[in-house]
């Protein structure tokens, strides 16, 4: 009988697929791995074990099951984990019980009762019906206005707050999460007013903010033509990419992800049936993102406009994915249109432009040589300015000794002369060699295990490798072991049923165990086992030998010559065993 929500969400959800819808696993035995991304690494450490339904990374030592992943990867607390999950799982949580009810909750329930308000307002208000017809001849269908859940926000100071109020919620809390904006005599008004809303989801399908798209009357006024959700406890929008949430699988399955601008871009391009496609809303991409994308796919392929020779934002957050090892490709535009634009006029012209997206080296190549005159001394010299801190940005080498040799080319000078000025090439921003995460939040910084524990826990692992090992152990050796690792051998040595040991120790044994599958063990196992014994006896008898030391110093200040005369000679006995059992 399952006993709780807990229970019946773990009894539903495979950890395997859970895990999965975020970061790329490979199978490894009856085992997965993936790169951790909890931490910066190159070699997969991290393991999910679909028969103990448990994850652990044995390169920074987190691990844990479905919760305690979640919790880290989304970086919330256990109530908003146990949410999310239950989501996935289809389990209804009792929403009275204060314990699963934390302020994220209430603030993702605000921001979902003001998606369905915007959605009715297109739906049912007169300009709502006006905007609705606008997304249309821009070429969205009614299918996709659903599946994005577009909205229009009317143009009233406080209809939608109004609207929230009367659901029980204050606008101290509205103003939380951006909706509202508060006046310095203490009135609140609508930040979003006379708009076509995009509400943006984060990777659980959650609204956690809104982009509104100005229309109407107030159109034709200098308003901003876009205006987005500050930042909130829900939403950054330097942590999200729109679309993300709908694209992540189909991106996994492609193998790259299209990067956009713009909202419609996105809902345009998956209409058109390129689904693996994320909008960076404007904004330049940032390590976070990145972090992010890395978990689905590490090709790009851009479509926004790019200053190969400026220092704009979008060209560094370019810089940026290229230096994290990002295989990048550009889609070139037709001047003065984006992405849906193109895809509006003919789907298969978007799908010709994609066939013939360029690496980012070759972009860059063909569009600064179209500029400048590689024949005089001022050409090559403005060339070179703008190339070699992109190519100094490759972390390939030998990549990197390919576009060496191809400016050294097209440029008629030697290749010694490129690389000497290579060397010379300063990056303004060192940020960029640094791997993604190394420098950001939510580092664990792990208590470094004794020898003593460490050798315990080889001892165990090489136990579950070959059962017979047990038979090396003698009754005085359990005297040597923590409390937990003689638990765990006398549960060993009566029936091997996991069902009898406590909760810590079961999570404890099922470490041991993944340890156990996922190493690979190339020593004589029962030698390695013997060898493992005997330095732990060794370091018993050490530890001993520190004790009696301290002893005998203490009788020699008390001046009590019997007491330490005795307690030399056992120092001398218990030395000669260490020694006799080194020499062994």
């Amino acid at each position: 009988m399952i006993s709780s929500p807990i229970d019946e969400i773990k009894n539903r959800l495979d950890i395997v697929e859970v895990i999965g819808s975020y970061i790329k696993l490979q199978k490894a035995g009856a085992n997965y791995r993936a790169v951790c991304p909890f931490h910066s690494e190159k070699k997969p450490s991290f393991f999910v074990s679909p028969a103990r339904q448990i994850w652990h990374c044995f390169g920074c030592g987190l691990g844990g099951d479905i919760f305690g992943f979640v919790k880290g990867i989304e970086g919330v607390e256990f109530g908003d984990a146990l949410r999310i999950l239950a989501q996935k799982a289809g389990v209804e949580l009792k929403r009275q019980d204060p314990k699963l009810k934390t302020e994220r909750q209430g603030l993702y329930e605000i921001c979902e009762l003001a998606c369905r308000f915007f959605e009715k307002q297109l739906e049912a208000g007169k300009t709502g019906k006006e905007a609705k017809e606008y997304l249309f001849k821009r070429g969205l269908t009614e299918e996709s206005v659903k599946k994005w859940r577009l909205g229009f926000s009317p143009d009233t100071w406080q209809g939608l707050s109004d609207f929230l109020v009367g659901k029980g919620y204050k606008r101290e809390e509205i103003a939380k999460v951006g909706l509202v904006i508060r006046k310095q005599e203490g009135n609140f008004y609508d930040r979003f007013r006379s708009r076509i809303m995009f509400p943006i989801f984060d990777l659980n399908s959650q609204v956690v903010g809104f982009g509104g798209r100005i229309f109407g009357p107030k159109a034709e006024k200098e308003i901003a033509k876009y205006m987005n959700t500050p930042s909130t406890l829900l939403y950054d929008k330097s942590r999200i990419l729109y679309g993300l949430d709908k694209s992540k699988v189909e991106i996994r399955k492609k193998g790259n992800c299209i990067l956009v601008e713009g909202y419609i871009d996105v809902i345009l391009s998956s209409q058109a049936g390129y689904g693996n496609v994320a909008a960076t809303s404007g904004t330049a991409l940032t390590p976070y993102q990145l972090k992010i994308l890395k978990r689905y796919s590490e090709s790009i392929l851009t479509a926004f406009d790019m200053d190969v020779a400026g220092q704009g934002a979008t060209k560094r957050g370019i810089d940026l994915a290229q230096a994290q090892g990002f295989d990048i490709k550009v889609i070139t535009m037709p001047v003065d249109k984006d992405p849906a634009d193109v895809i509006s006029e003919s789907p298969e012209e978007w799908e010709k432009l994609i066939r013939g997206a360029k690496s980012i080296l070759e972009f860059y190549f063909e569009n600064t040589f179209s500029k400048f005159d590689r024949k005089t001394p001022e050409g090559k010299q403005e060339i070179s300015k703008i190339l070699l801190p992109v190519i100094k940005r490759i972390p390939n080498k030998i990549v990197q000794a390919h576009w060496i040799q191809a400016l050294g080319a097209k440029l008629e000078v030697k290749e010694q002369d490129i690389r000497e000025e290579l060397q010379r090439t300063k990056i303004e921003d060192q940020g960029f060699q640094r791997g993604v995460g190394e420098a950001e939040e939510g580092q664990v910084q792990l208590r470094k295990k004794t020898r003593k524990e460490l050798l315990e826990e080889r001892l165990v692992i090489l136990i579950l490798k070959s059962q017979e090992n047990l038979n090396f152990l003698v009754k005085e050796d359990f005297n040597l072991f923590s409390f937990q690792i003689v638990q765990i051998l006398n549960h060993f040595k009566e029936d091997g049923s996991q069902s009898e040991l406590p909760a810590e120790l079961t999570g404890l044994l099922n470490y041991f165990s993944l340890k156990s599958e996922v190493e690979n063990f190339e020593d004589d196992i029962e030698k390695e086992f013997k060898g493992c014994l005997e330095a732990i006896r060794a370091l018993e008898v050490k530890n001993k030998l520190g004790q009696i030391s301290s002893k005998i110093k203490r009788a020699e200040q008390e001046k009590d010559g019997p007491e330490a005369e005795k307690l030399i000679g056992e120092f001398n006995l218990r030395s000669k065993s260490l020694h006799e059992s080194e020499s062994a």
